[in-house]
């Protein structure tokens, strides 16, 4: 099965703070991976140096075969220029905790933005594709709605909308739920449980336990900027090998 993500030794520190130690990871095509583990363990600055929007310190992150954020100069690698990390990130969509709408925009309007900006895509099109999307997170009713009219999982199904309007290789979800009310976590979930089986990649940092074993094909726990323990979700979960992943699951029991 191709390779989508691969992760090569990647390593990242704040200051002092070690928060990645020499990440490895292979994310097959169409491959939907679900990333647990206590907070400050490092998965969501993992997600950010996937799409350059943090810079690691060491090691490589290549999507679809191509390097992210450098290109090589025999030996070193040279930082590529903020107009290719751009269209670099284009081919990428990430879903964040807060939702990150223009609140001066309609639903329709923020779904459109990039694709027509970005892709140069006409206007027509993009209008037709952003309501095929709006009609598969449940929301084509809300089009000419503006965010400041919506409930947080609406938005944040706007949001994903948002996301996939740009035709990406690869989804990043960082913990898509985490900022909504229990009430509304159903109905994102439900529309990602959805977009799973449509073929897209995707690497979800979640809390959601019960997701992650229902929807996944691959489970990552991590602990203290390391992967801790790697596998099938449900085998992960039910009879996790590691001691600091059965303190961690044991939580949610």
């Amino acid at each position: 099965m191709q390779t989508m993500v691969r992760l090569s030794g990647l390593c990242k520190s704040f200051g002092p703070h070690r928060v990645l130690r020499d990440i490895t990871l292979d994310v097959a095509a169409g491959e939907v991976v679900c990333v647990i583990g206590p907070s400050g363990s490092g998965k969501s600055t993992m997600l950010r140096c996937i799409n350059h929007l943090e810079k690691p310190d060491s090691g490589t992150i290549t999507v679809d075969g191509e390097l992210i954020g450098y290109e090589r100069e025999g030996d070193n690698l040279r930082e590529l220029s903020s107009k290719r990390i751009a269209a670099q990130r284009a081919k990428m969509g990430m879903v964040f905790q807060r939702f990150n709408l223009f609140p001066h925009l309609t639903v329709l309007q923020n779904i459109v933005e990039a694709p027509v900006a970005v892709r140069k895509m006409p206007k027509q099109v993009a209008e037709a594709e952003a309501m095929r999307l709006l009609k598969l997170v449940d929301l084509t009713e809300k089009a000419s709605a503006y965010p400041s009219a919506l409930s947080g999982g609406q938005m944040q199904r706007v949001a994903i909308a948002r996301a996939l309007a740009m035709q990406p290789r690869l989804v990043l979800f960082d913990e898509p739920t985490s900022a909504l009310d229990p009430e509304l976590v159903g109905e994102v979930l439900e529309v990602m449980r959805e977009l799973a089986t449509t073929g897209i990649t995707m690497i979800v940092v979640t809390h959601e336990i019960s997701f992650a074993r229902d929807i996944g094909d691959k489970l990552v726990f991590m602990a203290e900027g390391q992967i801790v323990e790697t596998g099938e979700p449900k085998a992960v979960i039910e009879d996790p090998k590691h001691a600091r992943t059965r303190e961690f699951l044991s939580r949610f029991r």
